[in-house]
C-alpha cells in the first residue's frame, strides 16, 4: 500500500487499503519515495484526537502539506491554515462574519437562481460536462461575488486554481517534479501562485481606491493586533480563498452527481423527498466524496497512539477519506444512503481548523440537489468520470452527462 501513489488515486480512491489499515494498522508508518515518511491516521476517533490537539499536533511547525520544506519555505507559504491558535483565530476572524449562517441564509434565494440558470443552460445543450458546465460554475460564481471579483474573471480564477491545486496532474502541469523543486517557496510549489498573487493585488488596489462590501475590502482594511496585513499576508490569504475556497463544493457536486447516477434508487429518494432529505443527502454527498483526502500535522512531542510512538518532528497525515468510512462510526459505511442519520463525517475537519466555508458548501450542495430533483431521472452518464491525479484532492476533472 503506497498512499503517496497519485496514479492509484487517479484510478479511484483505494478504499480497500483504508479498510485494511483501519482494521490492522490504524496508525501506520508510510515510507515516502522522496522523504522521511509519515504516520497515516485512518480511524475517525484518532483523526478527531489529532485535530483537536494543536499543541501536540501542529499546523504551523511544518505546514499542512506532506512536502518536506526548509523553515524559510514553511514561513513563506504560511497562510491561515498553516497556523496554530491564537494567530489562526485572529486571521480567521477577519472574514468569519461573511460565512455565518445568518449572513448566508439571506443569500440562499440568490444561490438558487444562480444554480437554476447554470443547470438550465447545461441541459439545453443535451450533452454536457457536468464538472465544467455545472459543478465549477456554482461555487465560483458565488465566491466571485463574495470576494468582489468580476464575474467575467471567474474562468481565469478557475484556470489558475486548477494549475495550483492540480499540480500533480499532467493535464494541468507538464513537469511537476521540476516545478516542485524550483518553487518550494510558493504555495503548493506552483508558479501559478504568482499569477493568483498578481490578480489579488489588482483587486486590492481597486478596493483601496473604491471600497465595497466584499471580502477583498475586508482584507485590505483589516488589522491584526493593530497592524494591517502585510502585502505577503494578503497574497496568501487571497490565494487560499480564491484557489481553494470553492474546491470542496466543486468536487462534492461532481462526486455527488456521479453517486446519484450510479445509484438510481438513491436518486429516486432525492426526487421524492423534501427539504429534510435534501439536507441529509447533502451531508451524505460530503461524506461519500470527501473532497480533501488528508491534511498534515507535525508532532511537537512524543505521543503514543494505538501502540505506536509518534516522535517529535514526525509528519502525521489525517486521512478524512478513511475516517468517513470508519465502521465504528458509520453503519454500512460503503453504502451511499441519502437519508443517513446521524452522519458525523469529518469532511470539513473538526477543532480549530474546522472549515470556515462549511455552512456555505452545505447550502450550495443542498440547493443544487433540490434544483436537480425534477431532472435526475432524465440524466445519464455517457463518459468518465476522469479523476484528478492527486492523493490530496478527491476530484473529478471531467464527466460527460446526457439529458434525455
Amino acid at each position: 500500500m503506497d498512499l503517496c501513489d497519485h496514479d492509484r488515486f487517479a484510478r479511484g480512491v483505494p478504499h480497500e487499503w483504508f479498510a485494511r489499515l483501519r482494521a490492522e494498522a490504524p496508525v501506520y508508518w508510510q515510507p515516502e519515495p522522496k522523504g522521511p515518511g509519515f504516520w497515516s491516521i485512518t480511524r475517525h476517533e484518532d483523526v478527531v484526537r489529532v485535530s483537536k490537539d494543536p499543541k501536540r499536533f501542529s499546523s504551523e511547525v511544518g505546514g499542512t502539506s506532506l512536502e518536506d520544506l526548509e523553515p524559510e519555505h514553511v514561513e513563506a507559504r504560511k497562510s491561515m491554515i498553516d497556523m496554530d491558535p491564537p494567530r489562526h483565530y485572529k486571521l480567521r476572524s477577519l472574514i468569519s462574519k461573511r460565512f455565518l449562517p445568518r449572513a448566508l441564509t439571506a443569500f440562499s434565494d440568490h444561490i438558487r437562481q444562480l444554480f437554476r440558470g447554470i443547470l438550465e443552460a447545461a441541459i439545453a445543450r443535451g450533452d454536457f460536462d457536468f464538472v465544467d458546465d455545472v459543478a465549477v460554475e456554482l461555487p465560483m460564481r458565488v465566491f466571485a461575488e463574495m470576494l468582489g471579483a468580476p464575474q467575467e474573471d471567474r474562468r481565469l480564477i478557475v484556470d489558475i486554481g486548477n494549475r495550483i491545486l492540480g499540480a500533480t496532474d499532467p493535464e494541468y502541469v507538464d513537469d511537476y517534479e521540476t516545478e516542485r523543486e524550483r518553487f518550494k517557496h510558493l504555495p503548493f510549489s506552483s508558479p501559478a501562485s504568482l499569477e493568483m498573487f498578481e490578480y489579488g493585488r489588482k483587486l486590492a488596489a481597486q478596493r483601496r481606491a473604491e471600497p465595497r462590501d466584499d471580502i477583498v475590502t475586508d482584507l485590505v482594511f483589516a488589522e491584526v493586533d493593530g497592524e494591517p496585513l502585510t502585502p505577503h499576508e494578503f497574497d496568501l490569504y487571497f490565494l487560499l480563498l480564491a484557489a481553494a475556497g470553492n474546491e470542496t463544493t466543486r468536487h462534492s457536486l461532481s462526486g455527488g452527481m456521479y453517486e446519484l447516477l450510479r445509484h438510481p434508487d438513491q436518486a429516486a429518494r432525492v426526487v421524492a423527498g423534501g427539504e429534510d432529505l435534501a439536507t441529509t443527502a447533502a451531508d451524505e454527498v460530503l461524506r461519500t466524496v470527501t473532497a480533501v483526502h488528508h491534511f498534515r500535522r507535525t508532532a511537537t512531542e512524543d505521543v503514543e497512539m494505538r501502540g505506536e510512538v509518534i516522535r517529535a518532528g514526525d509528519k502525521v497525515a489525517m486521512w478524512y477519506t478513511s475516517a468517513n468510512r470508519d465502521e465504528d462510526v458509520f453503519e454500512e459505511p460503503n453504502r451511499f444512503d441519502v437519508g443517513r442519520k446521524p452522519n458525523r463525517h469529518l469532511t470539513f475537519g473538526i477543532g480549530p481548523h474546522f472549515c470556515l466555508g462549511a455552512y456555505l458548501a452545505r447550502l450550495e450542495i443542498k440547493i443544487a440537489l433540490e434544483e436537480l430533483r425534477p431532472h435526475l431521472d432524465r440524466l445519464e452518464l455517457v463518459s468518465g468520470p476522469e479523476r484528478l491525479r492527486s492523493n490530496f484532492f478527491n476530484g473529478i476533472k471531467h464527466m460527460g452527462v446526457r439529458y434525455r
